[in-house]
């Protein structure tokens, strides 16, 4: 648990006596690969905390293709935020990619962790605060820059998803096709 209690530490201070009532609310599971946290049109009722492993988060639309939202790496947070913060069915899964040591904090125990510790609230506001700023940097690189410059930018966030996750989830990631994100690699590598 030490993890997740460093990666509070990085936004608030907690009492040794706030960090055993919140380690007290959280659930820690492993999970093999292609475990599924959450489906589609299911509530997200949990937020996750990645202490080994790598998740993702994802949709599939009418075509059946997969569009890839975001990666959780050690260290990192997950959720289905519009549906866990509305408590209402949500379009997103969330798929355990490789073997995972996963913490859950249910919304329930977070709600009330906030009562009683609200300097928690301030460091999950950050959290959301810190997503947003990043979805919308996404998305604007989406819109604007090249399927080359997002492929640097991924590779500078998740450097070390690269080798690890398939490349067309990558693909879907960065906004290609999995045959246009073979050549474009290729093309790189020559450089």
């Amino acid at each position: 648990m030490a993890l997740i209690l460093e990666n509070i530490a990085k936004h608030v201070s907690l009492t040794p006596e706030e960090q055993e009532l919140f380690l007290s609310k959280l659930e820690t599971n492993t999970y093999k690969a292609k475990t599924l946290l959450l489906n589609a049109g299911e509530v997200c009722k949990h937020s996750y905390f990645v202490n080994s492993g790598i998740l993702r988060s994802f949709n599939i639309n009418d075509n059946i293709v997969e569009h890839v939202l975001s990666f959780a790496c050690e260290g990192w947070w997950m959720s289905d935020m519009y549906s866990f913060f509305s408590q209402k069915p949500g379009q997103l899964f969330i798929e355990v990619l490789e073997e995972a040591e996963v913490v859950s904090l249910s919304k329930e125990n977070q709600e009330q962790l906030y009562l009683e510790i609200p300097k928690l609230e301030r460091f999950f506001r950050i959290l959301i605060e810190n997503s947003l700023v990043a979805n919308q940097q996404r998305l604007m690189d989406n819109l604007s820059l090249p399927a080359e410059e997002r492929f640097e930018k991924f590779t500078k966030k998740y450097g070390t998803l690269v080798h690890k996750v398939p490349q067309k989830q990558i693909a879907s990631f960065i906004g290609v096709t999995p045959e246009f994100f073979s050549k474009m690699k290729a093309r790189l590598l020559k450089k």
